[in-house]
């Protein structure tokens, strides 16, 4: 698991940092790739990594405003001309809908698969199979913003070789089984119950990422014992009532959602562009007054997300 940042500016591209997109790369648990919004030249960004659009199979929108979705139009119509012929399942704001079809046909664009639409109308639980779970919390935004949790699900303990021992039980198939939890018979017919032979189960990783906000415990409702929080800082601490006036959040106030919310580490995008140079330094200082675990993204970054380790 791992989070790779597209673009970490706000409003709009300057030279340094894109529009907003993040992408939550599962492909050695699903072989998928997740994208946070999609901001214009996502897909130009997404050319210099090796993300290929086939992969990204769902797409969360935080919310409506330019910069998080002016991207999303010519996405979509790449991920047809490279290949990707599956269903896509895209989530975000009521309008998300009636935006993207409109664009693909006043563009008379026709796309190569399905997309499935989830328009948000109810906060809560959005997604959830057999291995993750995504929790949608509405924030306070100018418009309506959504927050996502994205809750991975515990992973089976490992197998406990040395209480095989005994058993003279061979390195293959059956070894597989065991993982599984399944009891299988032995050639002398002696049971063996896989339950018996695992260790603690893995607990999963938990990501949040948030749209727009101004300060709010709902994101610290989002954000409880994550190991990475992604949080807008569009401006420092010193700019707190520029910050409320326009809807946005300073680089303190998200290292306080992140002190209250217990998270692992807090990574701090939608950068405005006065932070230009060494002015971020006023963004991560204000931050990790707060917070020591903040750091202020850029284009391209990669975090890779590690499982807690078990005590």
């Amino acid at each position: 698991m791992e989070l790779e940042f597209l673009g970490t500016g706000a409003g709009s591209p300057s030279r340094s940092r894109n529009v907003s997109s993040v992408a939550l790369k599962l492909l050695n648990e699903r072989n998928e790739i997740w994208l946070f919004d999609a901001g214009e030249a996502t897909q130009q960004q997404i050319l210099a990594t090796t993300i290929r659009p086939r992969k990204i199979n769902k797409i969360f929108i935080t919310h409506l405003h330019g910069d998080h979705i002016f991207g999303l139009p010519g996405l979509l119509s790449s991920r047809s001309f490279q290949g990707g012929g599956t269903p896509l399942d895209l989530y975000g704001p009521v309008g998300i809908k009636k935006f993207i079809q409109t664009t693909l046909n006043l563009s008379d664009s026709h796309l190569g698969y399905p997309i499935n639409y989830h328009e948000i109308n109810q906060v809560g639980t959005i997604f959830e199979d057999s291995t993750f779970k995504v929790i949608c919390g509405k924030l306070d935004h100018r418009v309506i913003s959504y927050g996502y949790r994205i809750e991975e699900k515990p992973h089976p303990g490992e197998l406990l070789v040395h209480k095989l021992q005994q058993y003279h039980i061979p390195n293959g198939p059956l070894w597989g089984k065991l993982k599984q939890g399944q009891v299988i018979t032995l050639d002398d017919g002696t049971l063996i119950d896989g339950r018996d032979f695992l260790g603690p189960k893995q607990a999963g990783r938990i990501v949040t990422i948030l749209g727009d906000t101004r300060y709010t415990p709902e994101s610290i409702n989002l954000a409880s014992q994550a190991d990475v929080l992604v949080h807008e800082s569009t401006l420092s601490g010193a700019e707190e009532k520029l910050a409320r006036q326009h809807f946005h959040s300073t680089s303190k106030q998200a290292a306080m959602v992140a002190q209250k919310a217990c998270v692992n580490q807090l990574l701090l995008t939608h950068i405005s562009a006065r932070y230009v140079g060494n002015k971020f330094y006023e963004l991560l200082n204000d931050a990790r007054k707060v917070f020591p675990k903040s750091y202020v993204v850029k284009d391209f970054d990669r975090f890779p997300i590690k499982f807690k380790r078990q005590e």
